[in-house]
């Protein structure tokens, strides 16, 4: 059987919209996963906190589980998909009310070796 040369870590339910998330994911897929941190502690968007978060997660799942060595893993893929939507009504002129839907994202990031 081969042996397994990537980890994953996940965040459900981050109260972040998923296009928002997408946007800083793409600055680090494909990177060195000390570039990837570097890019993400210099971002200035709240879903680059959280995203720096999973990340160094599958850094410790890869290391701690699969024995692999932190130097040499990449960001193999990364990516957010939609999650549950809070939906909130704001009142509007003449008695009506206007929708607010309050995204969520599951955001996963997986790192590989190289």
């Amino acid at each position: 059987m081969a042996e397994m040369t990537s980890a994953k870590a996940m965040a459900r339910t981050v109260r972040v919209s998923p296009r928002k998330s997408r946007l800083v994911l793409d600055n680090i897929r494909g990177k060195n996963v000390a570039d990837a941190i570097a890019i993400l502690k210099f971002t200035p968007n709240k879903a680059a906190g959280i995203i720096e978060k999973v990340l160094n997660s599958a850094i410790a799942n890869a290391e701690n589980n699969l024995g692999l060595d932190k130097a040499n893993l990449i960001v193999s893929e990364a990516y957010a998909n939609e999650g549950p939507t809070m939906k909130r009504f704001r009142p509007r002129a003449k008695g009506s009310a206007s929708p607010i839907n309050k995204r969520t994202s599951h955001i996963t990031v997986v790192v590989a070796e190289q």
